[in-house]
C-alpha cells in the first residue's frame, strides 16, 4: 500500500476510535474567523492535533489544532479548529492530509471556511460566498 494512503487510514483510525461508532455527516474547516463556531457543538469530543498520527500542527494565529466531532443543529459533524498552510512550510501531502482523512471517516459534506475579500462592492463583511473557481499561483513541478 503506498505510504501516503497508510498515513491517512492511520489517523482516520485513531480517529474513528475516539468517535464511539459515530458517523460524522459533514466536515467543517474552520479559518480564523469561524473558530469559535467549535463552542456550538454539542456532547463534544476533542481530540488534539498533537494526540492524531500523521497530524502536523498549525502554526497560523487562532488556530487552536483540535479536531471536535459532537453535534451541531442536531447533526453529527466533525470540525478542524485550525489547518495546516501550505506557507507555514508544509508540503501540500500534508497541507490535505486531514481532509483525506475526513473523507475516510465517511463525510458527505465539507464546508471550508476563509478569511477573504472580493472586489465586488455589493460584499458585506459576513456574507456567504460560494467559490465557483479559482486561480491557483502555486508553481506545478
Amino acid at each position: 500500500m503506498d505510504e501516503r494512503v497508510e498515513k491517512i487510514n492511520e489517523a482516520a483510525a485513531y480517529v474513528r476510535s475516539r468517535l464511539g461508532g459515530m458517523v460524522p455527516l459533514a466536515g467543517i474547516i474552520l479559518g480564523s474567523g469561524l473558530g469559535n463556531l467549535a463552542e456550538e457543538i454539542e456532547d463534544k469530543i476533542v481530540i488534539p492535533y498533537a494526540e492524531i498520527p500523521n497530524f502536523s500542527k498549525s502554526t497560523a494565529v487562532g488556530h487552536k489544532g483540535n479536531l471536535i466531532a459532537g453535534y451541531l443543529s442536531g447533526k453529527y459533524v466533525i470540525a478542524m479548529q485550525g489547518r495546516f498552510h501550505y506557507y507555514e512550510g508544509y508540503p501540500m501531502e500534508q497541507v490535505t492530509l486531514p481532509v483525506r482523512v475526513l473523507k475516510v471517516l465517511g463525510i458527505k459534506y465539507l464546508f471550508v471556511s476563509n478569511a477573504a475579500g472580493g472586489v465586488n462592492f455589493n460584499y458585506r463583511r459576513g456574507d456567504l460566498m460560494i467559490i465557483k473557481d479559482h486561480i491557483n499561483l502555486l508553481p506545478n513541478p
